[in-house]
Protein backbone atom coordinates (compact mmCIF):
# COMPACT_ATOMS: atom_id res chain seq x y z
CA UNK A 1 0.00 0.00 0.00
CA UNK A 2 2.93 2.30 1.18
CA UNK A 3 4.40 2.25 -2.52
CA UNK A 4 1.20 2.37 -4.77
CA UNK A 5 0.30 5.72 -2.63
CA UNK A 6 3.69 6.72 -2.99
CA UNK A 7 3.54 5.99 -6.92
CA UNK A 8 -0.34 7.39 -7.28
CA UNK A 9 1.59 10.84 -5.22
CA UNK A 10 4.14 11.14 -7.46
CA UNK A 11 2.49 10.61 -10.54
CA UNK A 12 0.69 14.03 -10.21
CA UNK A 13 4.32 15.27 -10.61
CA UNK A 14 3.89 14.81 -14.01
CA UNK A 15 1.06 16.80 -15.16
CA UNK A 16 2.24 20.21 -16.61
CA UNK A 17 -0.50 22.37 -14.80
CA UNK A 18 0.85 21.77 -11.44
CA UNK A 19 3.14 24.90 -9.55
CA UNK A 20 5.92 23.81 -8.67
CA UNK A 21 4.59 25.00 -4.77
CA UNK A 22 2.59 22.20 -5.60
CA UNK A 23 5.27 20.09 -6.41
CA UNK A 24 7.19 20.26 -3.45
CA UNK A 25 4.90 19.98 -1.05
CA UNK A 26 3.83 16.53 -2.61
CA UNK A 27 7.90 15.37 -2.28
CA UNK A 28 8.27 17.07 1.15
CA UNK A 29 5.16 14.20 1.96
CA UNK A 30 6.57 11.72 0.43
CA UNK A 31 9.78 12.18 2.64
CA UNK A 32 7.10 12.61 5.57
CA UNK A 33 5.74 9.14 4.84
CA UNK A 34 9.59 7.27 5.08
CA UNK A 35 10.51 9.06 8.30
CA UNK A 36 9.65 6.65 10.19
CA UNK A 37 12.04 3.63 8.38
CA UNK A 38 14.91 6.42 8.29
CA UNK A 39 14.73 6.77 12.11
CA UNK A 40 14.59 2.58 12.29
CA UNK A 41 17.18 2.14 9.90
CA UNK A 42 18.91 4.75 11.47
CA UNK A 43 19.01 3.04 15.42
CA UNK A 44 20.18 -0.29 14.16
CA UNK A 45 23.48 1.08 11.98
CA UNK A 46 24.36 3.85 15.08
CA UNK A 47 23.80 0.63 17.34
CA UNK A 48 26.54 -1.84 15.11
CA UNK A 49 28.98 0.59 13.84
CA UNK A 50 32.18 -0.70 12.63
CA UNK A 51 35.56 0.57 11.57
CA UNK A 52 37.21 1.96 8.48
CA UNK A 53 37.45 -0.65 5.64
CA UNK A 54 35.69 -3.04 8.27
CA UNK A 55 32.07 -2.16 7.81
CA UNK A 56 31.46 -5.73 6.72
CA UNK A 57 28.20 -6.64 8.50
CA UNK A 58 27.13 -2.64 7.72
CA UNK A 59 27.86 -3.37 4.00
CA UNK A 60 25.56 -6.64 4.13
CA UNK A 61 22.84 -5.06 5.57
CA UNK A 62 22.61 -1.90 3.01
CA UNK A 63 22.50 -5.00 0.41
CA UNK A 64 20.11 -6.63 2.86
CA UNK A 65 17.47 -3.82 2.63
CA UNK A 66 18.14 -2.21 -0.97
CA UNK A 67 17.26 -5.48 -1.91
CA UNK A 68 14.04 -5.60 -0.27
CA UNK A 69 13.39 -2.23 -2.44
CA UNK A 70 14.16 -3.95 -5.61
CA UNK A 71 17.68 -3.32 -6.48
CA UNK A 72 20.12 -5.11 -7.57
CA UNK A 73 23.25 -3.75 -5.86
CA UNK A 74 26.93 -4.51 -6.32
CA UNK A 75 29.05 -4.74 -3.19
CA UNK A 76 32.56 -5.49 -2.83
CA UNK A 77 34.10 -1.57 -4.21
CA UNK A 78 36.93 -0.24 -2.08
CA UNK A 79 36.59 -3.42 0.02
CA UNK A 80 33.41 -2.63 1.98
CA UNK A 81 31.43 0.01 -0.56
CA UNK A 82 28.18 -0.72 -1.75
CA UNK A 83 26.82 0.56 -5.46
CA UNK A 84 23.63 0.23 -6.40
CA UNK A 85 21.71 2.08 -9.79
CA UNK A 86 18.40 3.57 -10.48
CA UNK A 87 17.37 2.98 -14.24
CA UNK A 88 14.59 4.43 -15.40
CA UNK A 89 15.36 3.37 -18.87
CA UNK A 90 15.12 6.68 -19.76
CA UNK A 91 16.68 9.25 -21.62
CA UNK A 92 18.65 11.42 -19.40
CA UNK A 93 21.61 12.46 -16.19
CA UNK A 94 23.67 10.04 -14.56
CA UNK A 95 23.63 11.58 -10.63
CA UNK A 96 25.54 9.91 -7.77
CA UNK A 97 24.40 10.44 -4.47
CA UNK A 98 26.82 9.50 -1.11
CA UNK A 99 26.49 8.55 2.13
CA UNK A 100 30.11 7.29 3.94
CA UNK A 101 29.34 3.74 6.19
CA UNK A 102 32.17 3.68 8.84
CA UNK A 103 32.37 4.49 12.21
CA UNK A 104 35.57 5.62 14.38
CA UNK A 105 37.16 4.47 17.44
CA UNK A 106 35.58 5.89 20.29
CA UNK A 107 33.24 5.28 23.54
CA UNK A 108 29.90 5.81 23.20
CA UNK A 109 28.69 7.94 26.43
CA UNK A 110 25.57 9.38 25.30
CA UNK A 111 22.43 7.19 27.47
CA UNK A 112 20.22 6.02 24.52
CA UNK A 113 18.08 2.77 23.63
CA UNK A 114 20.61 2.16 20.57
CA UNK A 115 23.86 2.79 22.26
CA UNK A 116 26.83 1.39 20.43
CA UNK A 117 28.67 -1.13 22.98
CA UNK A 118 30.76 -2.31 19.81
CA UNK A 119 34.26 -3.07 20.05
CA UNK A 120 36.78 -2.74 17.14
CA UNK A 121 40.89 -2.96 16.88
CA UNK A 122 42.68 0.17 15.91
CA UNK A 123 45.88 0.04 15.18
CA UNK A 124 46.18 -3.37 17.09
CA UNK A 125 44.23 -1.33 20.54
CA UNK A 126 40.87 -2.52 21.56
CA UNK A 127 38.76 0.43 21.31
CA UNK A 128 34.92 1.00 21.85
CA UNK A 129 33.37 1.73 18.16
CA UNK A 130 30.94 4.38 17.54
CA UNK A 131 29.36 6.56 14.42
CA UNK A 132 30.74 9.61 16.55
CA UNK A 133 30.48 11.74 13.02
CA UNK A 134 26.73 10.81 12.06
CA UNK A 135 27.83 8.53 9.13
CA UNK A 136 25.00 5.68 10.60
CA UNK A 137 22.12 9.06 9.59
CA UNK A 138 23.98 9.80 5.98
CA UNK A 139 23.61 6.07 5.64
CA UNK A 140 19.56 6.00 6.67
CA UNK A 141 18.42 8.97 4.63
CA UNK A 142 20.19 7.96 1.57
CA UNK A 143 18.60 4.58 1.56
CA UNK A 144 15.36 7.17 2.42
CA UNK A 145 15.93 8.56 -0.99
CA UNK A 146 16.52 5.11 -2.48
CA UNK A 147 13.05 3.82 -1.59
CA UNK A 148 10.77 6.81 -2.47
CA UNK A 149 12.89 7.35 -6.41
CA UNK A 150 12.31 3.18 -6.97
CA UNK A 151 8.83 3.62 -5.79
CA UNK A 152 8.38 6.20 -8.50
CA UNK A 153 10.73 4.95 -10.78
CA UNK A 154 8.52 5.36 -13.75
CA UNK A 155 8.44 8.98 -13.33
CA UNK A 156 12.26 9.47 -13.46
CA UNK A 157 14.70 9.76 -16.52
CA UNK A 158 18.27 8.95 -16.55
CA UNK A 159 19.97 7.03 -13.80
CA UNK A 160 20.57 7.16 -10.11
CA UNK A 161 23.44 6.11 -8.55
CA UNK A 162 23.54 5.57 -4.79
CA UNK A 163 27.16 5.13 -3.28
CA UNK A 164 27.68 3.43 0.32
CA UNK A 165 31.00 4.11 0.46
CA UNK A 166 33.73 2.92 3.44
CA UNK A 167 36.30 4.31 4.97
CA UNK A 168 35.67 8.38 4.73
CA UNK A 169 37.34 8.88 8.48
CA UNK A 170 40.92 7.33 6.78
CA UNK A 171 41.68 3.46 6.25
CA UNK A 172 43.92 1.63 8.64
CA UNK A 173 47.91 2.34 7.90
CA UNK A 174 48.76 0.68 5.19
CA UNK A 175 45.69 0.02 3.42
CA UNK A 176 44.28 2.59 0.85
CA UNK A 177 40.54 2.83 0.96
CA UNK A 178 37.75 5.63 0.72
CA UNK A 179 36.63 7.74 -1.94
CA UNK A 180 40.18 7.78 -3.33
CA UNK A 181 39.97 3.83 -3.61
CA UNK A 182 36.29 3.69 -5.45
CA UNK A 183 37.29 6.21 -8.04
CA UNK A 184 40.28 4.26 -8.69
CA UNK A 185 38.40 1.12 -9.20
CA UNK A 186 36.57 3.14 -11.78
CA UNK A 187 33.38 4.15 -9.86
CA UNK A 188 33.08 7.66 -12.05
CA UNK A 189 33.56 5.67 -15.28
CA UNK A 190 32.04 2.31 -14.77
CA UNK A 191 28.79 3.66 -13.72
CA UNK A 192 29.35 7.43 -15.85
CA UNK A 193 28.21 9.32 -13.21
CA UNK A 194 27.79 13.10 -14.41
CA UNK A 195 27.36 14.95 -11.46
CA UNK A 196 27.63 13.88 -7.70
CA UNK A 197 25.87 15.35 -4.34
CA UNK A 198 27.03 14.54 -0.69
CA UNK A 199 26.03 15.74 2.68
CA UNK A 200 26.83 15.51 5.82
CA UNK A 201 24.75 16.21 9.06
CA UNK A 202 25.79 18.47 12.11
CA UNK A 203 25.27 18.11 15.93
CA UNK A 204 25.74 22.09 16.19
CA UNK A 205 23.31 23.09 13.38
CA UNK A 206 19.83 23.58 14.08
CA UNK A 207 17.40 21.08 12.94
CA UNK A 208 15.51 22.17 9.66
CA UNK A 209 18.53 24.26 8.32
CA UNK A 210 21.02 23.71 5.85
CA UNK A 211 24.56 25.61 4.90
CA UNK A 212 26.92 25.67 2.14
CA UNK A 213 29.46 27.44 0.56
CA UNK A 214 30.35 28.32 -3.17
CA UNK A 215 33.71 27.13 -4.18
CA UNK A 216 36.45 25.19 -1.36
CA UNK A 217 33.83 24.72 1.77
CA UNK A 218 36.04 22.12 3.48
CA UNK A 219 39.90 21.94 3.99
CA UNK A 220 42.52 20.00 2.23
CA UNK A 221 43.73 17.81 5.16
CA UNK A 222 47.63 16.50 4.76
CA UNK A 223 49.51 14.27 7.39
CA UNK A 224 52.93 15.38 8.09
CA UNK A 225 55.74 12.52 9.86
CA UNK A 226 58.99 14.68 10.87
CA UNK A 227 61.74 12.28 12.48
CA UNK A 228 64.42 14.07 13.96
CA UNK A 229 67.70 12.22 14.40
CA UNK A 230 69.93 13.31 17.01
CA UNK A 231 72.55 11.36 19.27
CA UNK A 232 72.19 9.23 22.35
CA UNK A 233 73.76 10.10 25.32
CA UNK A 234 73.01 9.74 29.04
CA UNK A 235 70.62 12.36 30.42
CA UNK A 236 73.12 13.69 32.99
CA UNK A 237 75.52 14.58 30.28
CA UNK A 238 73.27 16.24 27.08
CA UNK A 239 76.69 18.15 25.59
CA UNK A 240 77.75 14.48 24.95
CA UNK A 241 75.02 13.89 22.77
CA UNK A 242 72.63 15.41 20.42
CA UNK A 243 68.85 16.08 22.02
CA UNK A 244 66.13 15.03 19.63
CA UNK A 245 63.15 15.82 21.92
CA UNK A 246 64.47 19.79 22.83
CA UNK A 247 65.12 19.87 19.18
CA UNK A 248 61.17 18.65 18.09
CA UNK A 249 60.46 21.10 20.84
CA UNK A 250 61.67 23.87 18.90
CA UNK A 251 60.64 22.29 15.67
CA UNK A 252 56.98 22.70 16.82
CA UNK A 253 56.78 25.83 17.86
CA UNK A 254 58.95 26.71 15.02
CA UNK A 255 55.78 25.16 12.90
CA UNK A 256 53.68 27.35 14.71
CA UNK A 257 55.28 30.49 12.66
CA UNK A 258 54.21 29.77 9.69
CA UNK A 259 50.63 30.02 10.03
CA UNK A 260 51.03 33.14 12.83
CA UNK A 261 53.79 34.52 11.05
CA UNK A 262 54.41 33.89 7.61
CA UNK A 263 50.78 33.07 5.61
CA UNK A 264 48.42 35.28 4.65
CA UNK A 265 45.39 34.23 6.30
CA UNK A 266 43.22 37.17 4.97
CA UNK A 267 43.61 35.17 2.20
CA UNK A 268 42.15 31.59 3.71
CA UNK A 269 42.35 29.88 6.75
CA UNK A 270 45.12 27.40 8.09
CA UNK A 271 46.35 25.31 10.30
CA UNK A 272 49.56 22.95 11.56
CA UNK A 273 48.59 20.91 14.15
CA UNK A 274 51.21 18.04 16.04
CA UNK A 275 48.72 15.40 17.10
CA UNK A 276 51.79 12.75 18.42
CA UNK A 277 55.16 13.14 19.73
CA UNK A 278 57.30 9.48 20.99
CA UNK A 279 60.89 9.38 22.10
CA UNK A 280 62.84 8.05 24.25
CA UNK A 281 62.47 4.54 26.14
CA UNK A 282 63.51 5.86 30.36
CA UNK A 283 63.95 9.19 32.68
CA UNK A 284 67.33 9.58 32.01
CA UNK A 285 68.77 8.32 28.40
CA UNK A 286 68.35 11.09 25.84
CA UNK A 287 67.24 9.12 22.87
CA UNK A 288 68.50 8.87 19.16
CA UNK A 289 65.92 9.51 17.89
CA UNK A 290 62.21 11.37 18.06
CA UNK A 291 59.00 11.41 15.94
CA UNK A 292 56.02 13.65 15.93
CA UNK A 293 52.88 13.41 13.52
CA UNK A 294 50.73 16.14 12.58
CA UNK A 295 48.13 17.37 10.49
CA UNK A 296 48.10 20.26 7.42
CA UNK A 297 44.57 22.13 6.78
CA UNK A 298 44.78 24.33 4.25
CA UNK A 299 41.93 25.91 2.02
CA UNK A 300 44.00 27.16 -1.38
CA UNK A 301 46.13 24.77 -3.09
CA UNK A 302 49.16 27.30 -3.55
CA UNK A 303 48.72 28.02 -0.17
CA UNK A 304 48.91 24.29 0.47
CA UNK A 305 52.44 23.91 -1.28
CA UNK A 306 53.92 27.40 0.15
CA UNK A 307 52.81 25.67 3.22
CA UNK A 308 54.68 22.31 2.28
CA UNK A 309 57.61 24.04 1.46
CA UNK A 310 57.88 26.00 5.15
CA UNK A 311 57.42 23.01 6.74
CA UNK A 312 60.59 21.57 5.72
CA UNK A 313 62.73 24.53 5.57
CA UNK A 314 61.62 25.21 8.64
CA UNK A 315 62.56 21.80 10.33
CA UNK A 316 65.91 21.35 8.48
CA UNK A 317 66.37 24.64 9.36
CA UNK A 318 66.00 24.65 13.17
CA UNK A 319 67.54 20.64 13.44
CA UNK A 320 70.47 22.00 11.35
CA UNK A 321 71.23 24.24 14.30
CA UNK A 322 71.21 22.05 16.87
CA UNK A 323 73.38 19.77 15.17
CA UNK A 324 70.27 17.06 14.01
CA UNK A 325 68.89 15.74 11.09
CA UNK A 326 65.42 15.76 9.91
CA UNK A 327 63.48 12.82 7.82
CA UNK A 328 60.54 14.65 6.68
CA UNK A 329 57.28 12.94 5.45
CA UNK A 330 54.24 14.95 3.74
CA UNK A 331 51.32 12.78 2.62
CA UNK A 332 48.41 14.40 1.18
CA UNK A 333 45.48 12.76 2.46
CA UNK A 334 42.46 15.24 0.99
CA UNK A 335 42.03 17.74 -1.28
CA UNK A 336 39.82 20.89 -0.69
CA UNK A 337 35.93 20.07 -0.71
CA UNK A 338 35.08 22.44 -3.77
CA UNK A 339 31.72 22.95 -4.56
CA UNK A 340 31.09 23.59 -8.40
CA UNK A 341 30.12 27.20 -8.55
CA UNK A 342 27.58 26.78 -11.83
CA UNK A 343 26.39 23.26 -10.13
CA UNK A 344 25.62 25.37 -6.46
CA UNK A 345 23.72 28.28 -8.27
CA UNK A 346 21.96 26.02 -10.04
CA UNK A 347 21.13 24.23 -7.33
CA UNK A 348 20.17 26.68 -4.61
CA UNK A 349 16.33 26.61 -5.61
CA UNK A 350 16.22 22.76 -4.99
CA UNK A 351 17.77 23.18 -1.47
CA UNK A 352 15.14 26.63 -0.45
CA UNK A 353 12.34 24.22 -1.29
CA UNK A 354 13.80 21.17 0.97
CA UNK A 355 13.53 23.59 4.10
CA UNK A 356 12.43 27.10 3.24
CA UNK A 357 14.78 29.68 2.11
CA UNK A 358 15.07 31.57 5.30
CA UNK A 359 17.10 28.13 6.03
CA UNK A 360 19.75 27.74 3.96
CA UNK A 361 22.50 29.85 5.01
CA UNK A 362 25.94 30.48 3.12
CA UNK A 363 28.83 30.01 5.88
CA UNK A 364 32.65 30.44 5.34
CA UNK A 365 35.01 28.03 4.82
CA UNK A 366 35.49 25.21 7.95
CA UNK A 367 39.15 23.56 8.35
CA UNK A 368 37.41 19.84 8.93
CA UNK A 369 38.17 17.64 6.07
CA UNK A 370 36.23 15.79 4.18
CA UNK A 371 36.95 12.91 1.23
CA UNK A 372 33.80 13.52 -0.57
CA UNK A 373 36.40 16.24 -2.21
CA UNK A 374 38.23 13.12 -4.77
CA UNK A 375 34.56 13.11 -6.55
CA UNK A 376 34.34 16.86 -7.29
CA UNK A 377 37.98 16.72 -8.76
CA UNK A 378 36.49 13.86 -11.05
CA UNK A 379 32.34 15.65 -12.26
CA UNK A 380 30.92 18.97 -10.70
CA UNK A 381 29.58 18.26 -7.16
CA UNK A 382 27.56 19.89 -4.59
CA UNK A 383 28.12 19.07 -0.99
CA UNK A 384 26.67 20.90 2.03
CA UNK A 385 25.92 20.39 6.06
CA UNK A 386 22.04 19.52 7.28
CA UNK A 387 21.05 20.51 10.74
CA UNK A 388 20.16 18.20 13.24
CA UNK A 389 21.16 19.73 16.86
CA UNK A 390 19.58 18.54 20.21
CA UNK A 391 17.39 20.80 21.14
CA UNK A 392 18.06 20.08 25.12
CA UNK A 393 21.68 20.84 24.91
CA UNK A 394 23.38 24.54 24.45
CA UNK A 395 26.64 23.09 24.14
CA UNK A 396 26.12 19.59 21.92
CA UNK A 397 28.68 17.23 21.65
CA UNK A 398 30.92 17.83 19.18
CA UNK A 399 31.82 15.49 16.04
CA UNK A 400 34.41 12.64 16.95
CA UNK A 401 33.46 12.84 20.49
CA UNK A 402 31.76 10.32 22.91
CA UNK A 403 28.92 12.63 23.52
CA UNK A 404 28.30 13.44 19.88
CA UNK A 405 24.74 13.04 19.00
CA UNK A 406 22.40 14.18 16.36
CA UNK A 407 18.29 14.38 16.82
CA UNK A 408 16.20 12.10 14.65
CA UNK A 409 13.98 14.83 13.35
CA UNK A 410 17.34 16.41 11.53
CA UNK A 411 17.22 13.59 8.70
CA UNK A 412 13.74 14.62 7.14
CA UNK A 413 15.91 17.46 5.84
CA UNK A 414 18.45 15.25 4.17
CA UNK A 415 15.94 13.11 2.81
CA UNK A 416 13.89 15.89 1.19
CA UNK A 417 17.59 17.47 -0.25
CA UNK A 418 18.59 14.73 -1.77
CA UNK A 419 15.35 14.03 -3.57
CA UNK A 420 14.77 17.90 -4.71
CA UNK A 421 18.29 17.96 -5.95
CA UNK A 422 17.65 14.54 -7.70
CA UNK A 423 14.20 15.95 -9.08
CA UNK A 424 15.22 19.13 -10.32
CA UNK A 425 18.03 17.95 -12.06
CA UNK A 426 16.75 15.34 -13.91
CA UNK A 427 14.19 18.17 -14.90
CA UNK A 428 17.11 20.61 -15.34
CA UNK A 429 18.90 18.34 -17.75
CA UNK A 430 16.04 17.81 -20.43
Amino acid sequence: MHNILLTVLFSILTLSLLSQDSKTVMINSAADAVESEVIKYRHHFHQYPELSNREFKTSDKIVELLKDMGYQPQQGMAYTGVVAVLDSGKPGPTIGLRADIDGLPVEEKNDLSFKSTQRGKYIGKDVGVMHACGHDTHISMLLGVAKILMDIKDQLSGKVVFVFQPAEEGAPPGEEGGASLMIKEGLIKKYGIDVMFGQHISSGLNTGMITYKLGGMMAAADRFEIKVIGKQAHGSRPWSGVDPIVTSAQIIMGLQTIISRQTDLTKEAAVISVGKIEGGVRNNIIPESCTMVGTIRTLDTTMQHIIHDKIRKTATAIAESQGATVEIDIIKNCPVTFNDLDLTRKMLPSLYKAVGENNVRVVPAITGAEDFSFYALEVPALFYFVGAKNINEDNPGPHHSPQFYVEDAGMKSGVKALLHLTLDFMELSK
